[in-house]
């Protein structure tokens, strides 16, 4: 074991002198390394003993009396400087620090190399390493044994908790809970600072946003600190990651006591275990998943027609079979994409909004009364809605207030986004659930098909067109408006009036004049004028039923076909 103190023992670098933090004069050296970036705190270790000919801090006083702080709360050994090249004596500030916090703090003469005062401490010190090597063989096997015994993250985590003396928190890539283990020392209770329900995020955003997400970054170790209540937190952050993929982090809750060498070490052995329990339940994860989706996909598009099989798989995928149940499909186009990103680029950035829509339909479970079931296929968000078969059933005006409300909402909290949702009846079992599902696709279809940029509609709106549309050719349907609004058509293309959207908008207002005109934003003369020309265009008193409906049919036609006349 090789201390501060040994160090003027050695007669090879004769001339060491320490200036402060003699009370630390018998820590343990681990390794010798040399500081020169004032951005490698995050890769320093306990015991690390630091050279340093004080280039990076010669004219900052802020930053000397930094190093000293860090390298003090890493447990780092001391740290040495080169003399007479940028300092002839060490800093009064940095020599009060250092004995405020018991840093050794070295001077070292100017005759000697850091490259061969690194060489010849680190041949002292080799000795010590072999009684480490087989501590921590002795933990390798260990933790190679739970995994082996599928022991999961929650030994590991347990195990790692005790040896290291203090809380552990596991998070996935999301930050979002997989599991914690409290410390019996410790004297700020995690449930107390956190909020640890599972899959859900834990710490705040100022907290996580600071944490580097390329790999290449965090590779080791990293300190944070964690605010709340005005208490700091010192925590420890050490991905858990395999082949330059991150699947979570380690927080280290650093409360009851500081972090040695070995913890170190074992840490990263941990975090080995816990990428390997990840990828594994990862894959597992991935096939259960392929399994759910299949069922969906299924279910949706009316290809499970055995009642037992329904039954059976609806019960293990969280469906209930004798609740009654409707349709919501979601579709979102991203406005924000760059041509300039490759296909892998917008199917990632697809899928990361997609997920978001998901989380945000789940976290308003409370807009409506019925249990939500919502996942996503491509651009699409599907969301069933379910209730007891004993409740009323939900009308046509409850669905589109909910459907309104998660649009709203999608549309404040996903930005730059294109949203068009779709709603499908309510059927009596989950038997008939393809059926709403793809009233709430022809729904959406209709709408793209009038050019709607963003909306709710529920397909009782548009059952007309879809008549129309679904049983009717296009030469039929123009045949049947031309007879019937051809000459008022003929007039607004000629003449540059809006004949058929004053009618449009009459008998949206139920032939209304007062109503009709508000609407337009007319002078009730003006509209009266116009309904008097369009009478006398079409020859009729705009009295009679049938030939009400037939220009009620004509104009829903008209919007069917509104692309083919512009063509024209």
């Amino acid at each position: 074991m090789l201390t501060i103190k040994d160090l003027f023992e050695i007669k090879s670098i004769d001339g060491l002198k320490i200036v402060a933090g003699e009370k630390g004069i018998d820590n343990e050296i681990s390794i010798v390394n040399i500081i020169e970036n004032p951005e490698a705190f995050d890769w320093l270790s306990p015991n690390e003993l630091l050279l340093s000919t004080g280039y990076i801090f010669k004219d900052n006083e802020e930053l000397q009396n930094r190093i000293i702080k860090e390298l003090s709360e890493i447990n780092c050994a001391g740290l040495v400087v080169k003399m007479k090249r940028y300092f002839d004596k060490l800093p009064q500030n940095m020599i009060d620090e250092a004995n405020k916090l018991g840093l050794p703090l070295l001077e070292l003469p100017f005759e000697y190399t850091l490259s061969r005062v690194i060489s010849i401490i680190n041949e002292k010190a080799s000795g010590r390493y072999d009684l480490l090597n087989r501590k921590t063989l002795d933990m390798h096997n260990l933790f190679f044994r739970i995994t082996l015994e599928g022991g999961g993250i929650e030994k590991i985590s347990s195990l790692l908790s005790e040896t290291i003396m203090n809380p552990i928190v596991l998070v996935d890539r999301d930050w979002k809970l997989l599991h914690s283990k409290e410390h019996k020392n410790n004297q700020v209770p995690l449930a107390y600072c956190l909020d640890l329900v599972k899959n859900r995020p834990v710490f705040n955003k100022s907290f996580t946003e600071s944490i580097p997400q390329n790999i290449s970054e965090i590779k080791k170790s990293i300190k944070r600190i964690y605010h709340i209540e005005g208490m700091e937190i010192k925590c420890r952050i050490l991905p858990v990651a395999a082949a330059n993929h991150i699947y979570g982090y380690i927080v280290v809750w650093q409360t009851v006591r500081e972090l040695t060498e070995f913890d170190y070490i074992i840490l990263e052995q941990a975090s080995t275990n816990m990428a390997l329990e990840r990828i594994k339940a990862r894959e597992i994860e991935e096939v259960k998943l392929k399994i759910r989706h299949d069922f969906f996909d299924d279910l949706l598009t009316g290809k499970i027609t055995s009642s037992e099989s329904i039954q059976t798989l609806s019960e293990l995928h969280g469906l209930h079979y004798q609740y009654k149940y409707f349709c919501m499909v979601v579709t979102l186009e991203i406005q924000e994409l760059s041509l300039d990103e490759d296909f892998i680029a917008r199917r990632v950035h697809l899928e990361t909004k997609a997920r978001k829509c998901v989380d945000i339909v789940y976290e308003q479970t409370n807009l409506i009364h019925g249990e939500i079931t919502c996942f996503h296929r491509n651009n699409r968000i599907i969301i069933l809605v379910g209730q007891h078969e004993n409740r009323p059933s939900i009308s046509i005006l409850e669905a589109k207030k909910y459907g309104n409300d998660i649009f709203q909402i999608l549309k404040t909290q996903v930005p730059q986004t294109f949203f068009l949702a779709g709603i499908g009846g309510q059927y009596d079992t989950v038997h008939s659930l393809h059926k709403s599902f793809s009233e709430a696709n022809e729904s959406i279809r209709l709408m793209q098909k009038f050019d709607a940029y963003g909306g709710v509609s529920h397909f009782e709106d548009h059952s007309v067109y879809h008549f129309l549309d679904s049983n009717i050719k296009d030469l039929e349907l123009e045949g049947f408006f031309m007879k019937s609004l051809g000459t008022i058509y003929e007039n607004d293309r000629l003449h540059g009036t809006s004949y058929i959207v004053t009618l449009e908008n009459f008998f949206g207002n139920n032939l209304n004049l007062s109503e009709t005109a508000k609407a337009m934003f007319l002078h009730r003369n003006t509209l009266i004028y116009r309904i008097e020309k369009i009478k006398e265009i079409l020859n009729s008193d705009l009295k009679n039923s049938e030939e009400l409906l037939q220009i009620q049919l004509a104009l829903k036609i008209f919007r069917l076909l509104n692309k083919n006349f512009q063509k024209k």
